[in-house]
């Protein structure tokens, strides 16, 4: 199965259970920007809308690229009272899109799907001069060692999905890759920002989460659901909730003139 279609699979769920972001980083990219009401914004990879309804809102023309048929279907009745969104069911990269048409470009948590050098060659061509390209992505962390919680969900994935390498928080020298990859392609003013929060999930919501990332559902039938009984069981004998450390990592840049 395509990964990038697990998400397809059960939008209710993906909606009731995926975060939306921070107030303060769309602010940071109304801003850095200079979106005013009408102006052009281009979503790649829309989903349910966890990060397009700030730009609606802003009055913004939002049109939204989603591949999911039902993804899609979901997004447009969400938004369906808005005259402002235009959604188009289709692959980024194949879809055709008015070149230098675009404000802004941005991507919550779906650009790393894109092959870099098409993704980041085609956003520029969209763009107009000077238009402002945001990605974003949320990093869920549930393995800090002082918090019982983490330590148990800890225990249940070294027993059914043992790590490689020991899970590490995401931190400012992670961002350094994403900027030089902006640079690479000729962005300029480039940017990083990261905001953090904490999420606390009972076990039933915590299971209901994990089905809505790619991995889990790629998991072998015969082993997810003993994997889901025994998380479930060891999060309600830390205290029945899980705590949940995000960090979210913001990257701007702009098209040359």
């Amino acid at each position: 199965m395509d990964l990038r279609l697990a998400f397809n699979e059960d939008v209710k769920q993906y909606d009731k259970y995926r975060p939306a972001y921070p107030t303060e980083l769309h602010q940071e990219i109304i801003a850095y920007a200079g979106l005013r009401r009408g102006g052009r914004v281009l979503e790649i990879g829309c989903g349910t809308g966890q990060a397009t309804l700030p730009f609606l809102d802003a009055g913004c023309h939002v049109t939204a690229v989603e591949l999911g048929n039902r993804l899609a279907a979901f997004a447009q009745n969400k938004f369906s009272k808005y005259q402002n969104f235009h959604l188009i069911q289709s692959d980024f990269l194949t879809c055709e899109l008015a070149a230098q048409a675009y404000d802004l470009v941005y991507s919550a948590t779906a650009f790393h799907w894109i092959p870099k050098s098409e993704g980041y060659c085609k956003i520029k061509s969209l763009l107009k001069p000077r238009g402002a390209v945001a990605l974003f992505w949320n990093h869920p962390y549930v393995n800090r060692l002082d918090d019982a919680s983490n330590r148990a969900n800890r225990r249940i994935y070294e027993k059914y999905r043992p790590y490689d390498d020991p899970p590490a928080e995401f931190s400012e020298m992670d961002c350094q890759n994403r900027l030089e990859e902006l640079r690479q392609y000729g962005f300029v003013d480039r940017a990083a920002k990261l905001y953090r929060r904490t999420r606390t999930l009972s076990s039933d919501a915590y299971i209901g989460l994990l089905n809505t990332y790619s991995d889990h559902r790629a998991l072998p039938k015969q082993i997810r659901p003993a994997f889901e009984t025994d998380m479930k069981q060891a999060i309600d004998r830390a205290g029945g909730t899980i705590h949940i450390y995000d960090t979210i990592d913001l990257y701007l840049a702009a098209k040359p003139m």
